[in-house]
């Protein structure tokens, strides 16, 4: 926990140009959701999943595309979640499930607990499949999901250490199972949820699910729900070791990444002067992603009129974050 909380403080100071910033927020998210979602066997690739962050076509079969687009619907809505600062309550549990199974699962199962018994089965070539975890029963899910929401707010204010929280409710969901589908992608989710409500969100530069994808078979064995949940021993320490190595493993390099960054030379101006709001942050954003940006891109992506969107181009120039090109209905602007 100690090298966790050394990088916590140097992500946390370190002075970033808002273009480099958002890139590593962006390819945070695009890892979140490739490997979250490769994790049950999807088979898109890295470009792939970049392709579709970015609202372009993909070659792919429909269930795995539906599948990413989720997962990246579902980090969008923890961002503006925690932001709110409303309570985690079982609606929120269940919005996350109907999020990363929209199109993927009948509406009846997305976003509702299971009405029936579930398995979790092993397939052997040439071998019958093998039941390695039975679920608890059906009639119990609300109950203990209901349990495991009132924890969740309790271990805030007994001010419980995030990582291990985040840990608990990963392993927790993947233990009651409930739901028909989806319920890794839920937990790993949720998980999220949990630190960057907690504080712990390293400014959106993380990718936890990275950690997983790399060696499935040590996520596998860390997590062990091979036990019938019921007659499950509650000592976790070998899964929380695992959680916990993975998270500082991952934010070690998040600190190596940042810190790189912020040793080039940045005008000094632009490292302590400019704050960008949330609406420029957007336009950098879009710029990074496609190339360039118009007055209509902003007015789209902002849902404002015309003269606000060229007010916010105005000020993005004037501070030399952004330079214009062309002239008249043929200008537009990218990152100087």
């Amino acid at each position: 926990m100690t090298d966790i909380a050394e990088a916590k403080g140097i992500i946390e100071k370190a002075k970033l140009l808002p273009k480099h910033e958002l890139r590593l927020k962006r390819q945070a998210m695009i890892r979140m959701s490739h490997s979250s979602t490769a994790i049950e066997g999807n088979v898109l690739d890295i470009r792939q999943v970049e392709a579709l962050y970015a609202n372009k076509k993909v070659d792919a079969p429909v269930r795995d595309i539906y599948e990413v687009q989720n997962y990246l619907k579902a980090l969008q809505f923890i961002e503006k979640f925690v932001k709110s600062k409303e309570a985690i309550t079982e609606k929120v549990l269940l919005k996350i499930h109907s999020l990363v199974t929209n199109k993927t699962l009948p509406k009846d199962q997305s976003g509702h607990y299971r009405r029936e018994p579930v398995y979790v089965v092993k397939r052997k070539l040439g071998f019958p499949d093998e039941i390695v975890y039975t679920g608890p029963k059906a009639i119990n899910v609300p109950y203990l999901c209901a349990e495991l929401i009132d924890w969740i707010n309790k271990s805030e204010k007994e001010e419980v250490n995030p990582v291990i929280v985040a840990g608990i409710i990963h392993l927790e969901i993947a233990a009651i199972h409930p739901f028909n589908d989806g319920n890794g992608r839920t937990a790993r989710a949720m998980a999220t949820l949990i630190l960057y409500k907690r504080g712990y969100d390293f400014r959106h530069l993380f990718a936890l699910e990275d950690y997983y994808n790399k060696d499935l078979q040590s996520y596998y064995k860390a997590i062990n729900i091979g036990k019938n949940y019921n007659k499950r021993k509650t000592d976790c320490t070998g899964w929380l070791e695992y959680f916990t190595e993975g998270f500082r493993e991952e934010i070690i390099n998040v600190k190596r990444q940042v810190s790189s960054l912020a040793l080039k030379k940045i005008d000094k101006f632009i490292q302590s002067k400019i704050y960008l709001t949330a609406k420029q942050q957007r336009i950098i954003e879009f710029i990074d992603q496609m190339g360039k940006i118009t007055v209509g891109d902003v007015v789209d992506i902002l849902k404002n009129p015309q003269r606000t969107a060229l007010l916010e181009l105005q000020k993005l120039k004037r501070v030399g974050i952004i330079k214009q090109k062309g002239k008249g209905r043929a200008t537009y602007y990218v990152l100087k």
